[in-house]
Parts: structure tokens; C-alpha cells; sequence
């Protein structure tokens, strides 16, 4: 049996060295969190058209929305406040077609921290555009510099009932954090499964849905010092390979 095909969406970078050639790119942890989880990665790139875009799309067993920079405040009915950062409208589009799709056509899907957002703005809800100004006594939420990206920043309490709860236990969990964007209205058909002490939503899942899972932290970078992270990839490969088996027995 093959292992399930699992989409990462990509960013845009330039290369450091001249001639500073565009990029498209991914981090090596994601890639290397669905490969020991038994799935087979592709990743695909950010500025496509939408028949290309359908076309890979029809062909993944599973989608992982990655981290990354900011959605354009436009994509969920707000202005610009001049506190953004990385914000690219085509990968916007692109990522928002594509979490869509995957909650129509319940393909199974994880989104990590900017993917969190957007599979939050793709189900009709909105986004915090920075947390330090607009939440009063917030915790820092933006990883400091020179800090492990697998440093526990603060602890979220996960939702009894929930998927991150049959994974890690309801109650306290550690997590990482590299975000200064937050889940402000949930989206339609959306469940809030995780908060960190502030109130920030750090989790939500759609439970008519055959997995439908997102968080704020970063467990991509978090597997080899706390291996309980890879069950979130662990649970996006079963359920994409349940997904192919029921396509090959139909």
C-alpha cells in the first residue's frame, strides 16, 4: 500500500547569495514531521492558478497548512492596520481556495499557526491582527530571539471531548509560540479545543469532519523534544490513509 499523499503549502523567499534569485520554499521540519508519520510530502507552491491549484489538489490524500507571515486583513472584512508583516495576497488566495476545498470536501487537514489562521478566515471568521496592541495584558506570544524553536513558551489548556484531547489529555499542555496574529471570530461549523492563559484561541477542529485540525504553536518543531507533537501528523497521515482506502474500495 503506498503512503498517503500529504500537501504542505510553500512560501516565496529570495536566496541570500546574488543574485538573490525568488524561491519557493518550506521548512525542513514539516517535511520531515509527515515522513515519520508514514506520509509521503509534497510541497506546493504558492502562486498557481486555480486549475493548477485544482488539479494538485484532486491528486493529495491529505493538506497541511504551514506557518509562516500574515493574511491581508482585506480576506476577512478589515483595513489594514499598519502593524503586518509578509503579507502575500497570492499565497492568501491560494491557501484560502485550498482550506475551502478541503472543508467541502472533507479532505482530511492540519493547520499550524498561520494555517490556523487562514483555515479559520477560509470557514468565515476573522483574525487579530496584533496581539500586543489589541489585547491588553496578552502574554508574549512572539518567539524571542536566540530561543530553541521547540522552547516552551506558555502552557494552553486543551478542551475536554476534543481531538487534541484524545491526543495529549485534556488540561495544561506546553507549547511553543512565534505569532503576534490570533483567532478573533471562529468560522462557521468551527470549535475552539485549546486557549492559552490570555484567551488567545490556540485550537479549533471541525467535528463533522473526518479531521479537521488546527493550532496556534508550532509541533513541526517541537517532535524530537516532545514526541507527543507528532500524533497531530500522526492523526492527519491515518486519517488520509483512511480516506484513500475507502476511494479504492468504492
Amino acid at each position: 500500500m503506498n503512503d498517503p499523499v500529504i500537501g504542505i503549502t510553500g512560501r516565496t523567499e529570495q536566496s541570500a547569495r546574488p543574485p538573490n534569485i525568488p524561491l519557493y520554499s518550506i521548512g525542513q521540519t514539516y517535511v520531515h514531521a509527515i515522513l515519520l508519520a508514514r506520509g509521503a510530502p509534497v510541497v506546493i507552491p504558492p502562486h498557481l492558478d486555480e486549475d493548477r491549484l485544482r488539479a494538485i489538489f484532486e491528486r493529495i490524500d491529505g493538506l497541511l497548512l504551514s506557518g509562516g507571515g500574515d493574511v491581508q486583513p482585506s480576506f476577512f472584512g478589515e483595513r489594514d492596520s499598519g502593524l503586518l508583516w509578509s503579507l502575500d495576497e497570492r499565497r492568501d488566495r491560494t491557501e484560502l481556495a485550498l482550506a475551502r476545498w478541503a472543508l467541502a470536501e472533507r479532505l482530511p487537514v492540519l493547520a499550524i499557526c498561520r494555517g490556523h489562521q487562514v483555515l479559520n478566515v477560509a470557514a468565515g471568521g476573522t483574525l487579530i491582527q496584533d496581539i500586543p496592541t489589541q489585547v491588553p495584558g496578552a502574554l508574549t506570544h512572539t518567539v524571542v530571539a536566540g530561543s530553541p524553536r521547540d522552547s516552551v513558551a506558555h502552557t494552553v489548556e486543551v478542551m475536554a471531548g476534543s481531538r487534541l484531547s484524545a491526543m495529549f489529555g485534556a488540561g495544561e499542555l506546553g507549547v511553543n509560540s512565534a505569532h503576534h496574529q490570533a483567532v478573533k471570530d471562529v468560522g462557521a461549523d468551527m470549535v475552539v479545543t485549546a486557549r492559552a492563559p490570555d484567551g488567545i484561541i490556540e485550537g479549533l477542529e471541525r467535528r463533522d469532519h473526518p479531521f479537521c485540525v488546527s493550532v496556534q504553536w508550532h509541533p513541526e518543531a517541537m517532535g524530537e523534544t516532545h514526541p507527543p507533537m507528532r500524533q497531530l501528523f500522526a492523526g492527519l497521515v491515518q486519517a488520509a490513509t483512511a480516506r484513500t482506502n475507502t476511494q479504492g474500495s468504492g
